[in-house]
């Protein structure tokens, strides 16, 4: 049996994949345990590549969503107050940034499509506009905009730069960007049809970090419950990693347990092993 130092106060859980289950929802066995879990005083953090506008609805239906609740959005590059939206933490790319992304994307024939803030919103300077830019849009409820690429100015918060294709392209697309980018930014394949740029300073396991010390919260206290590339550092990070049963291979790897899947209502069985035993 494995043994943990610390029993969990911090819990950070991803969404998709993870949370939800293949239809977007939370299992009723799932949102049961997660009450309970923080009825035991216990702080449950949904933390997602979404923006805030994504994770808002799921913060309320959990209770999640009250004056010491928080929410890590943009894959760790926000931490948000749940109730008041105030920012605790948010590392933007530059300008330069989303320049050097959008044109290495239109140089890989790849769609592009950024996230920016105050307010928030998709932009895309694709006029046929992708499909999976369509979805993350209505996935994550946010406003989808075509705008030309002068519209976007050295004003503009860009907090996140994804590029989007169908995941055998995707593929080649991520084959073929060049090296120096992996040590310039945090690069993430969030889904088989996303792959997502954001600050270096960024990532979950960083922002697990910065809230547990924002929380007066021990690292060894802290759990992270993932699935895809985009969870691997929070893995890494927490105190108690914990690996969905869909997991990609390098996120069980990581882990040091491997719960049942998002459909076998996996985040509920993790919680109930480590929280409410």
């Amino acid at each position: 049996m494995l043994l943990f130092t610390m029993k969990p106060q911090l819990i950070c859980i991803d969404l998709d994949g993870t949370l939800l289950d293949e239809e977007k929802e939370i299992r009723p066995a799932v949102q049961r345990t997660v009450l309970e879990a923080k009825n035991t005083g216990a702080r449950i953090v949904l933390c997602s590549g979404r923006p805030f506008s994504g994770v808002a609805p799921y913060l309320e239906k959990l209770g999640l969503n009250g004056e010491e609740d928080y929410a890590i959005t943009y894959n760790g590059a926000v931490i948000q107050n749940a109730k008041s939206k105030k920012t605790i933490s948010s590392f933007p790319l530059t300008y330069d940034d989303y320049l050097n992304l959008e044109m290495t994307g239109r140089k890989l024939a790849c769609p592009v499509h950024i996230h920016l803030l105050d307010p928030a919103r998709i932009v895309t300077h694709n006029r046929h506009i992708s499909p999976y830019t369509v979805t993350e849009a209505y996935q994550t409820n946010s406003p989808l905009y075509w705008v030309p690429q002068e519209e976007v100015t050295a004003d503009s918060t860009i907090v996140k730069v994804m590029f989007i294709n169908d995941p055998a392209k995707l593929d080649q697309v991520i084959a073929a960007i060049p090296p120096v980018f992996h040590e310039k930014y945090t690069c993430v394949r969030s889904e088989t049809f996303f792959y997502e740029f954001i600050s270096k300073k960024a990532s979950k396991g960083i922002a697990l970090i910065e809230l547990a010390r924002y929380l007066k919260i021990p690292i060894e206290a802290t759990m992270a419950i993932g699935d895809q590339g985009n969870d691997l550092s929070m893995v890494q990070a927490a105190g108690c990693g914990i690996a969905m049963g869909n997991a990609i291979t390098e996120v069980k790897a990581a882990a040091q347990f491997i719960t049942a899947s998002n459909e076998e209502d996996g985040v509920a069985k993790a919680l109930r092993k480590f929280i409410l035993n």
